[in-house]
């Protein structure tokens, strides 16, 4: 047991107990694993049901039939004291509380009982493993952000040093502060890199201006894994091509698990260990595999917090392969309140902005990173970093493609700045809507 699953273990997570089970878990045929899910999703419930008085106010406590007729979750829903959404026996002391990052506009405290989170471990422990990365002990280039508090601060550099972390702070990503991270990489025998998509990709671009590739900087480097924020095809060819080693796509959200990681087949896996992941339609029915919809997620073993068909706020499509043991997500597609409001009730993916625009913009190599805001019903800004401004015939030819692709009657404005705003987290949201 390393430093890591030593401190785990002191505080109460039974990270060995955890272990063994998913192995026990994974040991499960094919052909044995619907008997396995479904007798979870009867158990989670009906002790939520019994156990948990608020979930019970909400679902009801007549038992269900049918899957599908449970009420989902949203995050609107569990914005209100944990206390009041606890299962009886649990506190916020015998429990693990954290707090969602807020990106989807509607942050909201929540809490994991020891075994569940210790799973969650244990199941990021293994999908490293997959790859050859043994977690806190193989040495981790870290691009995130981190509490600016003297406390908050601390305690992150504390889980560095136990984690085999060296961080990398992404709140100034300045070509002096790149070069800066050049350096380390000189010095340090990274094994792999992990960090929030944008200030990777960021990176990339810093070091392709450079002619450099990372691989011959830093020869122990394996592999990259991006985290946070959507990864475009595009990214991961250069991320790929600049670093010089395969990348790997990570989704997770903190109040649930590790939601899905890209396997050594180079498939997007999601986890069925702990989780069951369904894709709705705007009617709350499940749709085809294959087809594109609202992300659902059901924790298996949460039994300090019910995460009952809760809404993440994503959207995806589920592989038409897809089991129930090895589901893949063929696309992770982007949040559902990243939606822009035209005139005439209009509604587009926000995104759509932003692929059109990047496909736009990266065949001049002179923007580093952008942003696209809504600020009004027709009226959208594109906020910019860039070497030198956008010249008018690059701006034309960036509004004829949003004309053409999205609607004819837009009002663009595009805004120089000398660095992008992030979350207090670091990450970078690439749509976003003033409107309310």
């Amino acid at each position: 047991m390393n430093l890591f699953e030593l401190t785990l273990r002191l505080k109460g997570f039974p990270i060995a107990e955890a272990k063994k089970r998913l192995a026990k878990i994974q040991e499960i045929s094919k052909d044995d694993y619907p008997d396995y899910v479904s007798r979870l999703q009867a158990d989670i419930v009906a002790y939520h049901q019994r156990e948990n008085s608020w979930y019970r106010e909400f679902a009801g406590s007549q038992p269900f039939t049918d899957w599908n007729s449970i009420p989902i979750l949203s995050k609107k829903d569990l914005q209100q004291p944990l206390a009041g959404r606890l299962s009886r026996g649990f506190t916020a002391k015998n429990v693990y509380v954290n707090k969602t990052s807020g990106s989807s506009g509607h942050p909201f405290i929540f809490a994991k009982d020891r075994f569940s989170h210790a799973l969650t471990w244990a199941i990021i422990m293994d999908r490293y493993k997959g790859h050859g990365i043994v977690y806190s002990h193989s040495l981790e280039a870290r691009f995130y952000g981190i509490p600016l508090d003297r406390k908050g601060y601390r305690k992150e550099r504390l889980k560095d040093w136990l984690s085999r972390r060296y961080r990398f702070p992404i709140f100034d990503l300045s070509d002096a502060k790149l070069e800066g991270f050049l350096e380390t990489f000189r010095r340090k025998k990274f094994d792999y890199i992990n960090g929030y998509t944008s200030s990777l990709v960021l990176f990339a671009k810093f070091l392709q201006k450079k002619g450099i590739l990372l691989k011959d900087v830093c020869p122990s480097l394996c592999h990259c894994i991006v985290t946070s924020e959507m990864l475009f095809d595009e990214d991961k060819v250069l991320l790929q091509r600049v670093f010089g080693v395969p990348v790997i796509n990570e989704y997770g959200a903190s109040e649930l698990d590790l939601i899905a990681f890209t396997g050594i087949d180079n498939t997007f896996l999601v986890n069925s260990a702990s989780l069951f992941v369904e894709i709705v339609d705007p009617n709350n029915r499940p749709v085809p595999h294959g087809t594109a919809g609202r992300i659902i997620i059901t924790s298996l073993y949460n039994r300090a917090h019910p995460m009952i068909r809760y809404d993440i706020g994503d959207t995806g499509v589920l592989a038409p392969e897809s089991t129930l043991k090895t589901p893949v997500l063929q696309q992770l597609i982007g949040r559902t309140n990243d939606v822009a409001v035209l005139p005439g009730g209009k509604t587009i993916p926000g995104l759509t902005f932003y692929y059109v625009t990047k496909s736009v913009i990266e065949d001049h190599g002179n923007v580093k990173e952008f942003v696209v805001e809504q600020t009004k019903p027709s009226t959208f800004r594109i906020i910019y970093v860039s070497e030198r401004p956008l010249s008018d015939k690059e701006i034309d030819t960036i509004k004829n493609a949003l004309y053409e692709y999205v609607a004819p009657q837009l009002t663009l404005e595009f805004e120089r700045v000398s660095v992008l705003d992030r979350s207090s987290r670091g990450k970078l949201k690439q749509f976003n809507t003033l409107l309310k």
